[in-house]
């Protein structure tokens, strides 16, 4: 029988010590965490998210705030303005809401966030330290899916992981930290699925990783049984949100899944508020 694996009680269980944590630095230090996230023009779909961070801020004790920036703004005037907050000791946490107005490299610009206060832990140097198996701040969607797998509490040492999807965000810094743990790691993406031996590597996987963002890519019939299986996917089929996964077939062979929505989302706010925490002790300890 297969189990869900729900993100919303690990992310409530996840904010509770870092409550906990944030009342422990402000009885400390006197000061709390300072979240500063930057929107350049306007989108609904960072909407939605730049409302989740708030709340979840607020609930935690940790200050939030929104700097909008007109659409219009230079790469030039976004550095800047990054740079500006870097130098703010007031600001423990720098996150770069996306998308981007065209014409503004995200690559580029994340490389100015001081890498101890790039709350996504998409600096060059954060992703370099999880290749080195040092790492600071990690990716928060990552983060989660790690969080997600060692809920079921399998050991990782040598299992067959298939990670499918190779952005920068969740597939490369995925596959590292399941490397770190001596799990046995394939990353496949578009070339592979165009050579059309995708449905023989997610076979093979104990533990499947998806994020690719199409609805029903991979069939439910592919599930090794008893497999884990974890949906970053998020996609609109008509008035549904749905994964990457055949939910409904994939349920009747794995023995956990994560639901889309309720699975991995919940859990990336929680991962975000956990890199603003530790970049405040990092900060502090500099």
């Amino acid at each position: 029988m297969v189990t869900l694996l729900e993100g919303r009680p690990i992310a409530a269980r996840i904010r509770e010590g870092l409550k906990e944590e944030v009342e422990r630095i402000k009885s400390t230090h006197g000061l709390v965490p300072r979240l500063v996230a930057v929107q350049v023009g306007e989108n609904l779909a960072s909407a939605v998210y730049i409302k989740s961070q708030r709340k979840v801020s607020e609930a935690l004790g940790i200050e939030y705030e929104l700097k909008g920036l007109d659409e219009r703004i230079s790469e030039q005037g976004l550095i800047d303005s990054i740079k500006r907050l870097n130098e703010d000791e007031k600001v423990s946490g720098i996150i770069i809401q996306l998308p981007l107005p065209k014409g503004l490299d995200f690559k580029n610009i994340v490389s100015f966030i001081d890498p101890e206060k790039d709350a996504e832990g998409m600096h060059p140097e954060n992703l370099g330290r999880i290749l080195l198996g040092k790492p600071k701040l990690i990716p928060c969607t990552p983060q989660a899916v790690m969080e997600l797998v060692k809920e079921t509490n399998v050991d990782l040492y040598g299992k067959e992981v298939i990670c499918v999807g190779h952005s920068e965000i969740v597939g490369k810094p995925l596959a590292l930290l399941f490397l770190d743990k001596f799990a046995t790691t394939t990353v496949c993406h578009i070339g592979t699925g165009e050579r059309g031996v995708l449905p023989d590597h997610v076979k093979r996987a104990e533990v499947l990783v998806v994020a690719v963002g199409k609805a029903g890519l991979i069939k439910g019939e592919w599930i090794r049984d008893g497999a884990i299986v974890i949906d970053v996917g998020i996609n609109r089929v008509g008035d549904k949100i749905v994964g990457d996964v055949e939910f409904d077939e994939a349920s009747k062979r794995a023995g956990f899944i994560t639901p889309v929505p309720g699975g991995v989302g919940p859990l990336t706010t929680a991962m975000l508020m956990r890199n603003v925490v530790e970049a405040f002790k990092l900060q502090r300890n500099r």
